[in-house]
């Protein structure tokens, strides 16, 4: 008898990797971006050298200490070196778990240590991390970990491999509003123009030209305008005399306005009923 064939809804949830996206088993690809070589080797640095700036404060407070107390010079070596082991491996540990998984250098380049699957990491991430950090990082002075980073796509080093973990850039750029107001000479049309609901890929294609139109040259602007408002004008009526990049600006901003109103006459509806979904019961307890 055949095996059943199981749904691909019905499966466990997994997670799949490729060098640019985090996939998971119902195939919905997680916008994620690992943090660049350069990044990671920015936020190193100052971690680094906020590290060698608590040594050497470590330091001095232990020849202070010995100079006044007149303790021997094996204890204080012993002191020294114990402060370096928790500067180097116990600090960054402590700080990375409590921040689930962010450092001074990385809070300046925007990015944060995660799993492979997303999540946070733990204790024994950071600790491996840590540990081997001495070795690819202080041991070679930095040339392991950047070999094997330029040799990942994920620019993870040595500590990541082991640990299972990757920077993850969380500092997204700024948005900036493309939209433009009603085109000058169009506002009789607006109030009788009659713009039905244009198809996605037709709405994502003029919102693209209407954002990159002041980049492109003046015939491509030209020649994708008439193009774009030819598809669009069945969907208008009346379709005004002007030119297709005018026409194209007043359907966006027609349209961005009516559904605004929509969107504004819903808020204030929903507005009137929330005493009635969110109130209770006449003389009803509030507990």
């Amino acid at each position: 008898m055949a095996a059943p064939i199981i749904a691909p809804s019905a499966q466990p949830h997994s997670l799949e990797y490729n060098d640019e996206l985090l996939v998971t088993g119902e195939a919905v690809a997680l916008d994620v971006r690992p943090a660049s070589f350069i990044l990671r080797a920015a936020g190193a640095l100052i971690d680094v050298a906020a590290t060698a700036l608590l040594i050497l404060l470590a330091v001095t407070l232990v020849n202070l200490w010995q100079g006044a107390s007149g303790a021997d010079a094996a204890i204080s070596q012993a002191i020294i070196l114990g402060s370096i082991v928790f500067c180097i491996v116990i600090v960054p540990t402590t700080v990375e778990t409590l921040t689930h998984g962010r450092s001074l250098g990385k809070l300046a380049i925007g990015a944060r240590v995660v799993r492979d699957d997303g999540g946070s990491i733990s204790l024994r991430h950071a600790l491996i991390r840590s540990l081997t950090a001495v070795l690819e990082i202080y041991t070679t002075f930095g040339g392991l970990a950047i070999l094997v980073s330029l040799l990942n796509p994920r620019a993870k080093r040595l500590g990541d491999l082991l640990a299972g973990t990757y920077s993850q850039h969380e500092r997204v750029p700024r948005i900036v509003s493309t939209a433009q107001p009603l085109p000058y000479g169009l506002e009789s049309w607006a109030a009788v123009a009659d713009v039905a609901r244009l198809p996605d890929r037709l709405s994502r294609r003029i919102a693209q030209f209407l954002a990159e139109a002041p980049t492109m040259t003046p015939d491509a602007r030209a020649r994708h305008s008439a193009h774009l408002a030819a598809e669009a004008a069945p969907y208008v009526s009346p379709v005004p005399p002007v030119h297709p990049e005018l026409l194209l600006l007043g359907i966006a901003a027609l349209r961005r306005d009516r559904e605004a109103r929509a969107l504004a006459l819903e808020a204030s509806r929903l507005a009137r009923l929330a005493p009635a979904l969110t109130g209770l019961p006449h003389g009803f307890p509030e507990r």
